[in-house]
């Protein structure tokens, strides 16, 4: 029977056939879409063909329990609600729950209404944040996600898409420049934008803003909003060719590529670096590249 693309879909992670009753009536009743997985390997082969609005996990399951389905899902699915629904009610149980990624967690047995209460509270928040994240997107915010130790939390898809264009495959909880970032936060919240080298161009990140504690918005500068020299050289004290020769560094390309496009020797690029770098008071190609993105 085709999904109901009108309505949410809930995903049940359960094997009590007592649990599954009770649970499919109530979604049934409260306007949902219902798929059920038996255990952790049928829900992960279920997600990876289609995308729930929310995921409601039993812990202990065959084949693989819930705690290590919530941790592989969670790398898959960083957005959906993942709600724990179990009977172990011990403090180390609930604590390994949030551990492995999940969003809610419920005792049995489980109240219907309860039940029903949480499910809308926790689709209609990551509803607002997955709009809220195509708005970035729509108005070209290549906006990541990175907690202190530099590894990515999540990034908008168009980002993603930029970086996959450098050659930069990312996935969550890893990043290749995670040591970078990390040195580059430090303790406070950078001032200066960070520039990472690819091997098709230089990408500058800026910082956005703080989350909480263990959570920074980044954004990806498009560099091809540099188009306009006289742009530098209204900003700068820079001559007309020097604002050029600028500009061109800030794309990331060489005193050699620059001095075939701007029709001067790699020799005569560099004399112009030079002034360059004495008049905006830097001493490298880095720090010129983020003055000139700034600017």
């Amino acid at each position: 029977m085709p999904l109901d693309r009108n309505s949410s879909i809930v995903l049940v992670v359960d094997d009590s056939p007592d649990s599954l009753g009770m649970i499919h009536t109530a979604l049934q009743m409260g306007g949902y879409t219902v798929l059920v997985a038996l255990n952790g390997k049928q829900a992960l082969d279920i997600v990876a063909q289609i995308q729930p609005d929310v995921v409601l996990m039993d812990a202990v399951m065959p084949v693989m329990d819930g705690f290590e389905c919530c941790r592989q899902m969670r790398q898959q699915l960083p957005l959906i609600p993942i709600l724990f629904m179990t009977g172990l009610t011990e403090p180390e149980h609930i604590v390994k729950a949030f551990e492995h990624g999940s969003t809610d967690y419920i005792t049995k047995p489980l109240n219907p209404d309860e039940l029903l209460a949480r499910i809308t509270a926790h689709v209609r928040s990551a509803h607002l944040i997955r709009d809220a994240r195509e708005a970035l997107d729509s108005a070209r915010q290549h906006v990541l996600s990175v907690n202190n130790r530099g590894e990515l939390l999540w990034t908008t898809p168009e980002a993603r898409e930029l970086l996959a264009v450098n050659g930069i495959e990312v996935a969550l909880g890893e990043f290749i420049f995670s040591r970078e970032i990390k040195a580059w936060l430090g303790d406070q919240e950078p001032a200066q934008d960070l520039i990472i080298h690819t091997q098709q161009r230089p990408l500058i990140i800026r910082y956005f803003k703080r989350v909480h504690a263990d959570e920074h918005l980044l954004r990806i500068v498009d560099q091809h909003q540099l188009l306009d020299p006289k742009v530098l050289e209204a900003a700068l004290p820079v001559t007309k060719r020097e604002a050029e020769v600028l500009l061109w560094v800030a794309q990331g390309k060489t005193n050699r590529e620059i001095g075939e496009i701007l029709t001067m020797s790699p020799r005569t690029v560099n004399k112009h670096l030079e002034q360059i770098y004495t008049k905006i008071q830097v001493d490298n190609r880095a720090a010129a590249t983020s003055i000139a993105i700034q600017s």
